[in-house]
């Protein structure tokens, strides 16, 4: 009489199973799709200083952006250039106000980057964004206070959805 596998456990594969059993703990709980990056508000290459001086003036004032750090003796300060004096102040106010397209505007003065903008002693704190196109999530802390990093361990390119779909369908032509 022919032998015949009962089920898929009978002759389990441990490190296929291992795999399966922790999979939805790795890759984040969004499926692993969504990427999230870091992004900045800054000041338009091409944009006059007279209109980015203007556009500094209103953040730091009626805009509320903490403009502490570009003040005389701050770590930011450049005296030298109103286009990283007003990235940072714009910067900010990106920040405080919704990530948005609209919160990074400044009569056109001003753009949204994933190009980190810190220079020197002077550090842009960063925004997240989703892969989506819309923006999410609080300011990250200043660079140097945490992990920029995933250490967790998992790789979101190889945990997805599609994994169990793979490592089911092997168990089944396995039987």
């Amino acid at each position: 009489m022919p032998k015949t596998k009962t089920f898929i456990f009978s002759n389990y594969h441990p490190p296929l199973l291992l795999l399966l059993l922790l999979s939805p703990f790795c890759g984040a709980s969004n499926g692993g799709d969504v990427t999230k990056q870091e992004l900045w508000c800054v000041a338009k290459n091409n944009a006059e200083d007279a209109e980015l001086q203007t556009a500094l003036d209103w953040a730091c004032g009626a805009g509320g952006a903490n403009c502490g750090p570009i003040q005389n003796g701050g770590p930011c300060y450049d005296v030298t250039s109103v286009q990283n004096t007003a990235s940072y102040a714009f910067n900010d106010y990106f920040l405080k106000h919704g990530l948005t397209d609209v919160s990074c505007n400044f009569s056109n003065n001003a753009a949204v980057t994933s190009l980190n903008p810190s220079y020197g002693n002077c550090k842009f704190p960063s925004g997240l964004a989703v892969s989506n196109g819309s923006f999410t999530g609080s300011p990250s802390p200043p660079i140097g206070i945490g992990p920029s990093e995933n250490v967790s361990g998992c790789s979101k390119a190889s945990w997805g959805w599609w994994f169990w779909l793979l490592g089911i369908t092997h168990l089944l032509l396995m039987v």
